[in-house]
């Protein structure tokens, strides 16, 4: 297995309001089949999918998905964007988590919530520079 992930998926029960929830910000949807709404990123793609077909297609019932401890991670290139992407995520209906703060390593960042509990930490670490298009590794482009 290649060390990437293409596609990430998160699990949703109103696929109308979640896609509202990321299209407000800012984000463009791709043509999808029927029941699926997909944002492409920079080397992989966002998907909301209606949780009850997800864990049908897993063959497991619901309840056997849970709510995993994890956080989906979005970088900036500045400190002071990681302010702004928490507002345009309050706007838009994120619960904000944990405002805009310095972290004891150097970085600068915050939490949000999405409309059904998904997490998003949104920082901004000096020590891994983003590329020009935004892309991220752990130790910068250097």
């Amino acid at each position: 297995m290649q060390q990437r992930i293409s596609l990430i998926t998160l699990g949703v029960q109103d696929m109308t309001t979640m896609a509202a929830f990321y299209d407000a910000l800012g984000w463009q949807r791709v043509e999808t089949q029927d029941g699926v709404v997909a944002y492409d990123l920079i080397g992989q793609t966002l998907g909301l999918y209606p949780i009850e077909k997800l864990a049908e297609d897993m063959g497991v019932d619901m309840q056997e998905l849970g709510h995993g401890a994890m956080t989906l991670g979005h970088n900036v290139s500045e400190k002071f964007e990681v302010a702004a992407v928490l507002g345009a995520a309050k706007a838009a209906g994120a619960r904000i988590l944990k405002p805009a703060s310095d972290v004891f390593w150097g970085g600068h960042h915050g939490y949000f919530q999405d409309p059904e509990g998904h997490i998003w930490e949104v920082a901004h670490n000096p020590f891994s520079p983003l590329r020009e298009d935004g892309a991220f590794r752990w130790n910068g482009f250097g």
